[in-house]
């Protein structure tokens, strides 16, 4: 779902909040179902993600509530938006709520990540279900 400026995505992941954090923290299974890149839960900690054909994006990480919410800038200098990741527990699992915020849909760059990552998140979403589950 998309709003103004805003990407909206849920999920729910069959496997407990503190699992759903380590995927979104730790660099190597970070790399496994998004993007490559020294992510830390750390205010004020900056680092870059290899995005394959869509270069390196600079990033530095805003807000860390323990592990409820993660966010982080991203693209820094070009796209300039923010990432949030939201962890609900929910029975055994997590509900996870990604915000993609802060697309300059004025510009054509702007325009065109904010369609193409509208269509990308819930496929980067089934990838960390499948990063969880032990099969990819």
């Amino acid at each position: 779902m998309t709003e103004n400026d805003t990407i909206t995505c849920e999920k729910f992941l069959p496997h407990p909040p503190a699992a759903v954090w380590r995927a979104l923290t730790d660099p190597e299974l970070h790399a496994r179902w998004w993007a490559a890149g020294d992510v830390k839960p750390v205010v004020g900690h900056r680092f870059t993600l290899d995005m394959g054909a869509f270069g390196h994006q600079s990033c530095e990480v805003t807000e860390v509530d323990g592990e409820r919410q993660l966010a982080y800038r991203f693209a820094e200098g070009t796209l300039d938006t923010t990432v949030t990741w939201t962890l609900h527990p929910e029975g055994t699992g997590t509900r996870l709520t990604l915000t993609h915020a802060g697309f300059d849909l004025d510009s054509p760059m702007g325009r065109q990540a904010y369609e193409g990552m509208g269509r990308g998140w819930p496929h980067v979403l089934e990838r960390l279900d499948a990063a969880l589950a032990g099969t990819v």
